[in-house]
């Protein structure tokens, strides 16, 4: 990241942007920085001028306690602010659920794609969710940064000789150093479920998409998103996982934004 922001609260955020045109800010999900997203950028570079950022608490940018979800919006706000005033969303996992929030928030936003954000759609599901919240905070509070990244791949459905195998690679202190960040993903996905009402008031187009290749219950929270936004559309990409492809993504967010 070559660039800073100063958020309202004062925190620092790192961010690049590449590209000509209308702005579209790439929102990573947990575990993730821009970088992740990086590659999505490239080709929608070609059409839009594209921000990619660290979120707070990751990557280059900074983190100013308590952290609240409100602060990642208004982080959202300032990046807009900086880089035009007015932009299109795209986040997924659960930095789909942070952009659904910027969008319902009254930010400038033109249109929101969120990629496979991971809505409970069962009660099983949520009570699920409440024991990782409860048992992250646990882990987080007492240092358990291994615990708590544990946790976090259990909830995503690795099994547990994956996990022990990742606890040996060398990618593993990468993950340790990011684990506080979890905590604020959780914050950001509420309990778990479909905020209906919070869709409901959003007032831009929405383009919830999902994966064939997913899971079933992700399509359905997928279909959930659209059923709720007023002007949300559903899309089912062929053969795609929740590590979608940039290049099947890219042009399916470039026909939607460009509307």
């Amino acid at each position: 990241m070559d660039k800073n922001i100063v958020s309202r609260d004062g925190t620092l955020i790192a961010h690049e942007s590449a590209g000509r045109g209308s702005v579209v800010v790439l929102v990573s999900g947990a575990m993730s920085t821009g970088a992740t997203v990086a590659p999505l950028a490239a080709p929608l570079s070609e059409r839009f001028r594209v921000v990619v950022y660290d979120r707070r608490g990751r990557g280059a940018s900074g983190d100013t306690l308590p952290y609240a979800v409100e602060r990642e919006v208004e982080d959202l706000a300032a990046l807009i602010a900086a880089t035009g005033g007015e932009a299109s969303l795209y986040g997924v996992s659960s930095g789909g659920a942070l952009a659904l929030r910027a969008a319902a928030g009254g930010l400038p936003v033109r249109h929101v794609a969120v990629y496979e954000t991971p809505y409970a759609m069962s009660e099983e599901d949520l009570r699920e969710r409440a024991q990782y919240t409860e048992r992250l905070t646990q882990a987080l509070a007492e240092g358990r940064r291994g615990d708590a990244v544990e946790l976090f791949l259990r909830l995503t459905g690795l099994g547990e000789a994956v996990i022990q195998s990742a606890r040996q690679s060398p990618m593993w202190a990468g993950m340790e150093s990011m684990a506080p960040s979890l905590a604020h993903d959780d914050a950001v996905m509420g309990d778990g479920g479909v905020p209906v009402k919070l869709l409901a008031s959003i007032p831009v187009p929405v383009l919830s998409i999902a994966g064939d290749a997913s899971p079933a219950w992700m399509r359905e929270a997928a279909r959930a998103i659209a059923d709720a936004a007023p002007q949300g559309t559903c899309r089912t990409l062929a053969g795609q996982t929740h590590m979608v492809e940039p290049d099947v993504l890219a042009p399916v967010l470039a026909d939607f934004f460009a509307r």
